[in-house]
């Protein structure tokens, strides 16, 4: 069951799953949808493999170009966390078809940034049924505007819209395990959750962690840096300490290893704040350099630490 949904959803979503079961793979991989939000410049999505990694019996780590995606098989449905740039779709499809001869049943959203959901209208017309926050829905339904890069996102499909949204959590039994689903604040966006499977001890954080690099902030949709402080503090408290975390980007991590990233992130915000407080502007807080000590091991992703040091001042 889906704890949080009304009658009518739970309705819908059983028979959508019910007539995924009758659709055809290999059609669905063919009818590969017209390149969704902010998936135009990363047509190579269509050719990168998508790499699998076993993490309990029924859960598996997917990896391609865009966001981290996991998957969980079982007799009920597969279930798809994020889908990657459209023209992965594909791809994605074939991943999960050498893994599960199960049928399609949903896929959640983590948050609204194409490299998550760019693949939504393809994994739709697949049989999945989408599932996000609320703000998820409202965000690609609407234009959009990324404040760092200066670029406003038309409206997404209407078929890539979430169909099942929620507030704050949302429990669904499936496959053998629980899936808690709960709504960060705002934090990295105004729309993150992260999906636990209790069971199997895997927990998918979305963009709250970037991996081994500094992360991106979309301070043009709700995000900030003391939002990411507190969505990772919920982190700790309901990872354990062998508990698989799925970060949006970068390799699969352990709770001791975003401890050390929840306390990057403390530690540059307490640097910029008294900068700030001591009347830096921002060019002058960036100039004192207040990732030093994290830079050798941070400064490898696309989000350099300068880049990252303004949008913590403009954030505080």
């Amino acid at each position: 069951m889906l704890e949080g949904m009304n009658r009518r959803d739970f309705m819908q979503l059983g028979i959508a799953a019910g007539a995924a079961a009758m659709l055809s793979r290999t059609l669905s991989a063919q009818a590969a949808p017209a390149a969704g939000q902010a998936a135009q410049p990363h047509a190579s999505a269509a050719t990168m493999p998508i790499k699998t990694t076993k993490l309990y019996d029924n859960i598996y780590l997917l990896q391609g170009q865009g966001g981290n995606m996991a998957l969980q098989t079982g007799p009920e449905g597969n279930i798809l966390i994020d889908a990657s740039f459209a023209p992965a779709v594909p791809r994605i499809l074939d991943a999960i078809g050498t893994i599960s001869k199960d049928a399609p049943f949903a896929l959640i959203n983590t948050h609204w940034h194409g490299d998550h959901t760019g693949g939504n209208e393809g994994m739709h017309a697949a049989g999945y049924t989408i599932i996000a926050h609320d703000n998820t829905r409202m965000r690609l339904s609407t234009p959009q505007t990324m404040k760092l890069f200066h670029t406003t996102t038309p409206a997404a499909p209407a078929g890539a819209w979430p169909t099942i949204t929620f507030a704050d959590t949302l429990h669904i039994w499936r496959n053998g395990d629980a899936l808690d689903l709960a709504h960060f604040a705002p934090a990295h966006t105004d729309t993150d959750i992260y999906i636990h499977f209790p069971k199997a001890n895997v927990l998918h954080v979305g963009d709250i962690w970037f991996n081994a690099t500094y992360p991106f902030i979309d301070e043009g949709t709700g995000g900030s840096i003391g939002g990411m402080i507190r969505a990772s503090e919920k982190v700790l408290a309901v990872a354990g300490n062998d508990t698989q975390i799925i970060p949006g980007h970068g390799p699969l991590g352990s709770k001791a290893y975003f401890q050390k990233y929840h306390d990057m992130l403390a530690a540059v915000r307490d640097k910029v704040a008294a900068l700030k407080a001591a009347g830096a502007s921002e060019q002058e807080a960036v100039a004192k350099k207040p990732t030093a000590e994290f830079d050798a091991s941070l400064v490898k992703g696309f989000m350099n630490a300068d880049t990252f040091t303004g949008i913590v001042y403009r954030t505080l």
